[in-house]
C-alpha cells in the first residue's frame, strides 16, 4: 500500500490558527494539529514512528477498519503522551527491545486498535497513564500481550491478547490495571500475571485459556481480585500464587485444568467465594507452607481427572472450607505436617473414591456439621501428633467411616455413620482417639473396631443393626503392658450383649444401671475376672526338630536351601540354650527372604520352617498362613490395613508367608494401596516381633528390587534363601517319588524318556519346576488310563507301569 496523506480539521473559532488541510506524513499532521484537533487517516501504510503528544484524535478512515497501517522498520510505532482519543488503526512492530503502542502519561481512550507485531510488548502502560482501552486485540507471538508496570493503570474493555511469546498480560512495578470482559488466550507463557508489591491487577467477566503456562499468577507481594472469571485449558497450574500474593476469586470457574487447578505457597492468601474448581489433573487447591491461606465459602470442586487429592493442604499450610462441596475426586482432603490445618464447616464431601479426609504427620484437621457420603474412607487420623475434631458430622455409605492409626488422637463428638460396609470406626496400630455420643448404624462389619489394645476412650455411643457385632475389642497379645486398651463409659448397643475387652485391656465401664447392652457391667474390671469359657482348639499332634529336619532332608534337591535352614535353626538353638544356661544369645532375626522361580518349595520349606521353630518353642503353633496382594490390599486405604492386620492375626504363633511379595511394590506404584499394606506389616512385625514370623517370597530380580525400594522392609529380614531352578535329573527324582506314592512304577526307558523330557522342555516364565514335574506325571497318569483302559484284563503290570510313551508332548 502507497503513502496514505492526512487530512487534519481544525474544530475551532480562532482564523488565526486554520490547519485545515492535507499533510504528506502523520508526523507533520501532528506537528501542526493543536488540541482538540482531529486527525483522520488515509488508508495505507506508514513508516513512521508516532508520538502523540496533545490531546488530539487520531483515527482511521470510517468505513475501512485496518486500511491504515503504522509499521515501521525499527523502534515503537505509536506513542501516547497525553489523553487523546486513538482508534481504528494497525500497529505493527519488529523491535523486540521495545513495545508496539507505549502509553507513558495522560488518560488517552484506544479504541479498535489491532496490534499485530513481534515485539518486546504489544501494548505498555507505564508511568502515570491511565487509558481506556475497548476493542483492542493483539497478536504478539515474540513478546507480551499487555503490559502494565511502573505505576501505570487504565481499563481495558472487550480486549482479546490472541498469542503472546510471553505472558498475555504482565502487571508489575506498581502496576494496577482493571480488565473487563477480555479475552487473553494462546499464550507461550502466563495468561494474566501480577508480581510485585503494590502491584495490582482486577479482571471482570474475562476468560483466559490455551496458555502454556499458569492462566493467573500472583507473586512477590502482588495482589489481584477475579470475579466472573473462566480460567481453562493451561498446559501449567490454572492459578498459581506465591511469596505473599494474595488473591480474591468470586464467581469464577476453573476447569480443564491437567495439573492443579491453584497452586499457592510462601504465605500467599486466596479468598474463593462462589467458584468451581473441576476437571484438574492434579490437585484442586494445593496449598503449601505457613502462614499461606485459603478461605473457600460457597465453592464446588469436583470431577478430578487424575488421582491425586482435591485438596492439599502440607507444611503448615491452613485452609478454611465452609459451606463448600467436594464431589467425584480420588480423594478430597488431604492435611499433612505438623502445623498444617484444614477447617471444614457445613460442607458436602460425596463420590470419593478413597479417603474423604486424610490427616497425617501431625496435621489438623476440624470438621463441623458436614457431611461425607460414598466415599471408601470417611476420615483417617493416620499417625502421632494428628488429630482435630469431627463435631456433628454425618458419614454414609463408606467402607469404613472413620479410622485411628499409629498414635493419631482426634476428638470425635456426635457422629453419625450410617451402612459402613466393614466397620463405622476403626482403631488399631497405636492409634487412640476420644468418641463421644457417636452412632453407628447398619455396618456390614463391627459399629467400633478397636484392636492392639488401643487407648481409644468411646463414651455414650451407640451402634445399632451391626452385622459383626457393635463393639470388637481384639487382644492387644501378650506383649501389651498395663494400662491398654479402650475405656467405655455408657455405650450402647441393639445386641444382646457387648463382646468385652480382654484381660490385657484397660475398659473402665461406668454405665448407668439401665437395661443397655453396658448395663451388665458394673464397674472398673479386674485382673481376677474370669475369662470367658471358650471350646479348646483340637490338639495337633507335634514333631520333634529332627522329624522335620528329616523331612526337609528328603526333598528332592535344594542342598543349598537345606545348608542355609539348617544353619538359622543352629543360631536359634543354640541361642535358646545359652538363655537357659544364663548366658546372653545373639539376636536372630528370624523373618526370611525366599527367591526363586514357582515350583522350587518355597511353600514346603516355609511350613517346615514354621514347624521347626514350633518344636524348638521360638513359636506357639507354628501353622502356616499363605497370603498374596489379593488377600492383604483392598480397594480402598481402609480396607487395606484391616485385610494386613487380620492376617497377622491369622499368623500370630505362626508363619505369615506372603507369595509374590514384590507385587505390594510394583515399579509404577503411584498412589497404588500395597504401600499401605507395607506399612502396616512393618509396623506389626515391630510390635508383635516374637509373635509372627514373616516370609515374603518371589522372583529373585523382583524381590531384590522390592527390597531396594522398601529399605524399612529389608531391615526387617534376617537374611535371604535362594532356591534355584531344578535341574533335569531333579525332576526325575520327583517323578519318582510321585509314582511310588501312588502305586506305580516306571517301566524301562522310561526314566531315560522322561530325563530327554525335562531337558528339552522350555524354560520360559510358564515353566513351574516341581510342579511341571507333578502335572508331568499326572500326565503320564491319564495317558496310561486311557491306554489301560482297553485292556480287557490287564495285569498288575499292565496297571502300574508307567512307559515313556505316556508322556505328554513338549509344550
Amino acid at each position: 500500500m502507497a503513502q496514505g496523506t492526512v487530512q487534519v480539521t481544525h474544530t475551532g473559532t480562532s482564523r488565526w490558527r486554520r490547519r485545515t488541510g492535507e499533510y504528506a506524513s502523520l508526523a507533520a499532521a501532528l506537528e501542526a494539529a493543536a488540541e482538540g484537533d482531529v486527525l483522520t487517516v488515509a488508508p495505507g501504510t506508514y513508516r513512521e514512528n508516532l508520538v502523540v503528544q496533545r490531546s488530539v484524535t487520531l483515527r482511521g478512515p470510517e468505513g475501512s477498519p485496518g486500511s491504515v497501517r503504522i509499521a515501521p522498520l525499527d523502534g515503537v510505532p505509536l506513542t501516547v503522551r497525553a489523553s487523546a482519543i486513538v482508534q481504528d488503526l494497525h500497529v505493527e512492530g519488529q523491535d523486540s527491545a521495545a513495545p508496539a503502542l507505549l502509553v507513558e502519561d495522560g488518560a488517552p481512550e484506544l479504541t479498535d486498535l489491532r496490534i499485530v507485531t513481534r515485539s518486546a510488548s504489544g501494548i505498555e502502560v507505564r508511568g502515570g497513564a491511565r487509558p481506556t482501552v475497548r476493542r483492542c486485540t493483539v497478536d504478539n507471538p515474540a513478546g507480551i500481550g499487555i503490559a502494565v508496570l511502573d505505576g501505570g493503570g487504565g481499563v481495558f474493555e472487550e480486549c482479546e491478547v490472541v498469542s503472546a511469546g510471553q505472558a498475555g498480560v504482565a502487571v508489575r512495578a506498581g502496576g494496577h490495571p482493571r480488565l473487563e470482559r477480555c479475552r487473553i488466550h494462546h499464550a507461550s507463557g502466563v495468561g494474566l500475571s501480577a508480581t510485585g508489591e503494590n502491584s495490582s491487577l482486577e479482571a471482570v467477566g474475562c476468560e483466559v485459556y490455551e496458555t502454556r503456562g499458569s492462566g493467573v499468577q500472583i507473586t512477590a507481594r502482588a495482589t489481584a481480585h477475579l470475579t466472573d472469571c473462566d480460567v481453562h485449558r493451561t498446559t501449567a497450574d490454572g492459578v498459581t500464587l506465591d511469596t505473599d500474593a494474595v488473591l480474591t476469586l468470586a464467581d469464577c470457574r476453573i476447569h480443564d485444568i491437567p495439573e492443579n487447578a491453584v497452586d499457592l505457597r510462601s504465605r500467599s492468601v486466596l479468598t474463593l467465594t462462589r467458584t468451581t474448581v473441576r476437571q484438574f489433573g492434579r490437585n484442586g487447591l494445593s496449598v503449601w507452607d505457613p502462614g499461606t491461606r485459603v478461605d473457600a465459602n460457597q465453592c464446588e470442586i469436583f470431577d478430578s481427572t487424575g488421582d491425586y487429592p482435591a485438596v492439599w493442604v502440607s507444611d503448615g499450610a491452613t485452609v478454611v472450607l465452609d459451606s463448600c462441596r467436594v464431589h467425584d475426586v480420588p480423594d478430597a482432603l488431604f492435611v499433612l505436617d505438623r502445623g498444617s490445618r484444614a477447617d471444614v464447616v457445613d460442607s458436602d464431601i460425596s463420590q470419593v473414591r478413597n479417603t474423604a479426609v486424610s490427616v497425617s504427620d501431625g496435621a489438623t484437621a476440624q470438621l463441623d456439621d458436614c457431611r461425607i457420603r460414598d466415599a471408601a474412607t470417611g476420615a483417617w487420623f493416620r499417625d502421632h501428633g494428628s488429630g482435630g475434631t469431627l463435631n456433628n458430622c454425618t458419614v454414609d455409605a463408606t467402607q469404613t467411616g472413620v479410622i485411628v492409626t499409629k498414635g493419631a488422637d482426634p476428638t470425635i463428638e456426635r457422629c453419625t455413620v450410617d451402612a459402613p460396609a466393614e466397620a463405622g470406626f476403626y482403631v488399631s496400630a497405636g492409634g487412640r482417639g476420644t468418641f463421644q455420643g457417636c452412632r453407628v448404624t447398619g455396618s456390614g462389619g463391627y459399629g467400633f473396631h478397636v484392636i492392639d489394645g488401643c487407648r481409644t476412650t468411646l463414651k455414650k455411643c451407640r451402634t445399632e443393626r451391626c452385622a459383626r457385632g457393635g463393639y470388637e475389642f481384639a487382644d492387644a497379645g501378650p506383649d501389651a503392658g498395663p494400662g491398654t486398651g479402650p475405656v467405655v463409659e455408657d455405650c450402647t448397643s441393639d445386641e444382646s450383649g457387648l463382646k468385652q475387652p480382654t484381660a490385657h485391656e484397660t475398659a473402665v465401664e461406668t454405665a448407668s444401671r439401665s437395661t443397655s447392652v453396658l448395663g451388665a457391667i458394673p464397674g472398673q474390671r479386674t485382673a481376677e475376672r474370669e475369662p470367658p469359657v471358650t471350646a479348646p482348639d483340637p490338639e495337633k499332634e507335634s514333631r520333634t526338630s529332627r522329624a522335620v529336619l528329616g523331612e526337609l532332608d528328603g526333598l528332592v534337591g535344594l542342598d543349598s536351601v537345606k545348608r542355609e535352614v539348617r544353619s538359622l535353626i543352629d543360631m536359634i538353638e543354640v541361642g535358646r540354650r545359652r538363655q537357659q544356661a544364663g548366658l546372653k544369645a545373639a539376636s536372630v532375626k528370624r523373618h526370611l527372604v525366599f527367591t526363586g522361580s514357582p515350583g522350587t518349595g518355597k511353600t514346603t520349606v516355609a511350613r517346615l520352617y514354621g514347624e521347626i521353630l514350633a518344636s524348638l518353642g521360638v513359636l506357639e503353633k507354628g501353622h502356616l498362613v499363605e497370603v498374596s496382594r489379593v488377600d492383604l490390599v483392598g480397594e480402598h486405604i481402609g480396607s487395606t490395613a484391616i485385610r494386613t492386620q487380620e492376617a497377622f492375626d491369622k499368623a500370630r504363633g505362626g508363619v505369615l508367608f506372603i507369595d509374590e511379595a514384590y507385587a505390594l511394590s510394583p515399579e509404577d506404584s503411584g498412589r497404588d494401596f500395597g504401600k499401605e499394606a507395607i506399612d502396616t506389616l512393618v509396623k506389626l512385625m515391630e510390635d508383635h516381633r516374637d509373635a509372627v514370623v514373616v516370609i515374603v517370597a518371589g522372583y529373585t530380580a523382583e524381590m531384590e528390587r522390592f527390597l531396594s525400594v522398601n529399605p524399612g522392609v529389608a531391615s526387617r529380614f534376617s537374611r535371604t534363601i535362594t532356591f534355584s531352578d531344578y535341574n533335569p535329573e531333579e525332576l526325575l527324582r520327583i517323578v519318582e517319588q510321585q509314582a511310588e506314592e501312588h502305586e506305580y512304577r516306571l517301566a524301562e526307558g522310561a526314566s531315560e524318556g522322561l530325563t530327554k523330557y525335562f531337558t528339552a522342555i522350555p524354560k520360559g516364565a510358564a515353566f513351574g519346576n516341581g510342579r511341571t514335574a507333578r502335572q508331568t506325571f499326572e500326565a503320564m497318569v491319564e495317558r496310561h488310563a486311557s491306554r489301560v483302559a482297553q485292556v480287557e484284563e490287564p495285569s498288575t503290570d499292565d496297571l502300574t507301569l508307567l512307559y515313556a510313551e505316556d508322556l505328554p508332548e513338549l509344550p
